[in-house]
């Protein structure tokens, strides 16, 4: 759960989480250390408010590379840490997995966002209205709700783990939103339809936040597609008009990555990781100048940036 700034809401959803989960620890100031020795063979579910305070700086987050360590293995199962521990200074290992759910202010690490289902909230406006809390009234309910979903959910966990849906998305993001979607088509009805426009719109939402963040090459190859579009997909582009589409855009990074643009060295700098170059070519009028071909670039688009599926409705 995250926020670009305080009162967002992100505490009060962790108080919210807190009173549904199976056997909430909170973890206000506690060390790596005495976080992997409270994770056992029934692991708690962990809880971390403020975690942009464990990784808002680069010095911080230094200090708390263990935490990060955890929390990434903690992901997925059999991913246990080693330390050297008692008087023999034996090995031992320590389980990682638990469920988690980190509140802060900003994104965390990538590392973290990228195993994570990123629930990005906001600050209300004048005039919105928003139901209070309160502990004595609403940790009843909140605790009956989780007592039902345990006794409904216990019975159908051997049926559950032989489940493999159909899932929207991919890779990474499909194993952190299976588990979901899985209990979704349990539950039946319209939850299998919710679950997954859920998961196709805010695993979208993410990869492009991702892309707009975090990787300028991948960014560049997005936009010299819809170059590539604008004119036509010709078979291929002179270096000069691509930069003019390029650097015309003032709401891409490209204006201003020099005191002039994007110049024909710097984009021939950033698609050479990608394999892609310029060449001498042939445009119309038998006019020769130096260029792209569109086909260079369609395995990095497959690969880096490809175009979102279709919509499809797929039921349990």
């Amino acid at each position: 759960m995250v926020g670009p700034a305080k009162r967002c809401g992100k505490s009060r959803l962790l108080d919210v989480i807190t009173e549904s989960v199976h056997d909430p620890l909170i973890t206000v100031n506690a060390s790596a250390a005495a976080v992997f020795r409270s994770i056992t063979a029934t692991p708690p579910t962990l809880l971390v408010d403020e975690a942009d305070t464990l990784f808002g700086s680069a010095k911080v987050a230094e200090k708390n590379e263990e935490m990060r360590g955890l929390l990434n293995a903690g992901h997925q199962r059999n991913r246990p840490t080693l330390r050297v521990s008692g008087p023999n200074h034996e090995v031992s290992k320590f389980p990682t997995f638990a469920m988690a759910a980190l509140a802060g202010i900003g994104d965390l690490p990538d590392t973290i966002m990228d195993r994570s289902i990123v629930i990005r909230m906001r600050r209300r406006r004048p005039g919105e209205k928003v139901a209070e809390f309160r502990t004595f009234r609403d940790t009843p309910p909140l605790h009956a709700l989780r007592d039902r979903l345990v006794a409904w959910l216990a019975p159908l966990h051997a049926e559950a783990m032989e489940l493999t849906p159909a899932m929207p998305v991919e890779d990474r993001a499909a194993d952190t939103w299976q588990p979901l979607v899985t209990v979704a088509d349990l539950a039946g009805g319209t939850w299998p339809d919710l679950a997954r426009t859920a998961c196709r719109v805010m695993a979208k939402h993410e990869a492009e936040q991702d892309q707009d963040s975090s990787s300028l090459g991948i960014r560049l190859l997005a936009d010299i597609r819809r170059a590539f579009a604008t004119e036509g997909n010709p078979p291929a582009l002179r270096t000069s008009r691509l930069l003019d589409i390029l650097n015309q855009d003032a709401e891409t990074p490209w204006p201003e990555y020099t005191t002039n643009g994007l110049t024909p060295r710097g984009l021939q700098i950033l698609l050479k990781e990608y394999g892609i170059s310029s060449a001498p070519r042939r445009f119309h009028g038998n006019v020769q100048a130096r260029g792209y071909a569109l086909l260079h670039f369609t395995d990095s688009w497959a690969r880096y940036c490809p175009e979102p599926a279709p919509e499809t409705t797929t039921g349990a």
